[in-house]
């Protein structure tokens, strides 16, 4: 059985290539087993428009591990399993700019699932924003707080599956290196 390492972060600015804080949730056994959460010192400016949104600021963030720092707790989690993320693509290509930014070097694919585009095959004749997902299934969601998005996300996934989805069918690989 299949360990699922669904994620989601928040960013400062519009550029979309820092993050200022990430929500894990790791599925084993067709059950939530874990949840991470940290706020991360992306050691850039923040657009009013993304501290409105997710309620992180400069202060906020102050004393928080940069990507760096944060990168040597959760890529053991990060290597786990396979990655979800609800519009994938999106957390994908951020957590790509970061380790690019600084350097690091991961792996050169990752796999991963996308709650969004399981949602279009599975439930094509809805809206598939996280909000109106949480609220078809009944799932609690503080949107926007990236602990409450990657574990409201992981429930989604559960729900597919508990209906008989079979994700493995939506696999995808994500290329990390340019």
């Amino acid at each position: 059985m299949a360990v699922y390492i669904v994620f989601d972060v928040e960013t400062p600015n519009r550029a979309n290539d820092r993050i200022s804080a990430i929500g894990i949730s790791a599925i084993k056994d067709r059950k939530i087993v874990a949840d991470y959460y940290s706020l991360v010192d992306p050691e850039t400016h923040f657009d009013s428009f993304n501290t409105q949104l997710t309620g992180i600021s400069t202060e906020t963030v102050r004393g928080a591990p940069n990507f760096a720092m944060l990168w040597q707790q959760i890529e053991p989690i990060m290597n786990k399993g396979i990655l979800v993320a609800h519009n994938a693509v999106f957390d994908m290509s951020v957590l790509h700019a970061c380790l690019r930014s600084y350097g690091i070097a991961w792996k050169p694919t990752a796999e991963y699932l996308c709650t969004v585009q399981i949602g279009r095959r599975v439930l094509p004749n809805m809206r598939h924003n996280l909000n109106v997902m949480c609220e078809y299934y009944g799932i609690a969601l503080n949107h926007h707080r990236a602990d409450s998005d990657s574990h409201a996300c992981a429930e989604i996934l559960l729900r597919y599956m508990e209906s008989g989805v079979d994700v493995s069918k939506y696999i995808k690989q994500y290329r990390l290196i340019p």
